[in-house]
């Protein structure tokens, strides 16, 4: 397959934005600002930073979010969830991340605090479901709101169908946009947007792509949120076990070609999950021949 090179400059309409997650220790907070200040020179298009049910990563996102900001410049997202709190209670964090800068919110509900697998209940006086969040941000404040979108379905949803219906009962509350959770079959994808297309769905669907740091602990991960493992990634890291080196080529191989062949299909837009690291996603980017278009500001 070719390279193709993207001008990432203002004028392009090619979309680029980063997931990352709030340090849960000094190593990781180190490894956090060389990742940002490393990964900013991308020119991304906006930067998210992952919010704990029930605000258990509160007070390190609300720091991750207003350093991204005021220091490294870059326009960031802010999740937030609705999992065990009332409204008054996420009314309150909506505040304190308004005040550090945050204008834009991932709007989510959020796995139940006791484990994904399990029962979800709503806060008997919080929002019921995502849907219920992005109108309540709404009224807050002219936010712009992403919300998450399942190409596999929700592994909580009883159909395609009941997923579909969600997505548009979010994007019918003033979702901006929609970030897909990770997958690897493009043809998923595909078919995916031709349901939500005919459902009527107008906002933006943004394929997030997932570059493999490790597939054994990535399997684990995919079986809880419902993402299917196609046969060939096996194939194509078969033998690398002890090749960290070539291991690590194969990862961003792989990711390059889904980013090239979705662009084929008339994708222009990709949400990358970063697992704050760098040089993964660097390679992915370079592999498709993407020019960083300036220099860290962080």
């Amino acid at each position: 397959m070719t390279k193709t090179e993207i001008d990432r400059n203002p004028s392009s309409d090619f979309k680029l934005s980063f997931e990352f997650f709030p340090p849960k220790s000094p190593d990781m907070d180190v490894q956090l600002w060389e990742t940002v200040e490393d990964l900013s020179r991308w020119n991304p298009d906006f930067v998210s930073v992952t919010y704990g049910a029930g605000g258990t990563t509160k007070a390190p996102t609300l720091e991750a979010v207003r350093r991204m900001i005021s220091v490294a410049g870059l326009s960031t997202a802010s999740h937030l969830t609705c999992v065990d709190a009332s409204k008054r209670e996420t009314h309150e964090v909506v505040e304190e991340l308004r005040n550090v800068g945050v204008k834009h919110f991932v709007a989510l509900r959020g796995d139940p605090a006791t484990g994904i697998g399990t029962a979800y209940k709503p806060h008997p006086e919080g929002y019921e479901n995502a849907a219920a969040l992005v109108r309540g941000l709404k009224e807050l404040g002219d936010f712009e709101i992403s919300v998450s979108s399942y190409p596999e379905k929700h592994p909580e949803s009883e159909s395609n169908a009941v997923d579909i219906e969600m997505l548009k009962l979010k994007a019918d509350s003033g979702a901006t946009r929609a970030l897909t959770q990770f997958f690897f079959d493009n043809d998923i994808f595909e078919r995916y947007m031709e349901r939500v297309t005919k459902a009527g769905i107008k906002i933006p669907v943004v394929p997030g792509i997932m570059p493999i740091q490790n597939l054994t602990q990535l399997k684990r991960f995919a079986g809880r949120c419902g993402t299917s493992i196609p046969a060939f990634l096996d194939e194509r890291f078969a033998g690398y076990d002890d090749d960290p080196v070539g291991r690590a080529k194969v990862a961003a191989d792989v990711a390059a070609e889904q980013i090239f062949d979705l662009q084929r299909r008339g994708v222009n837009e990709f949400h990358l999950y970063t697992m704050n690291r760098a040089p993964l996603v660097n390679a992915v980017l370079e592999n498709v021949g993407f020019r960083p278009a300036r220099k860290s500001a962080a």
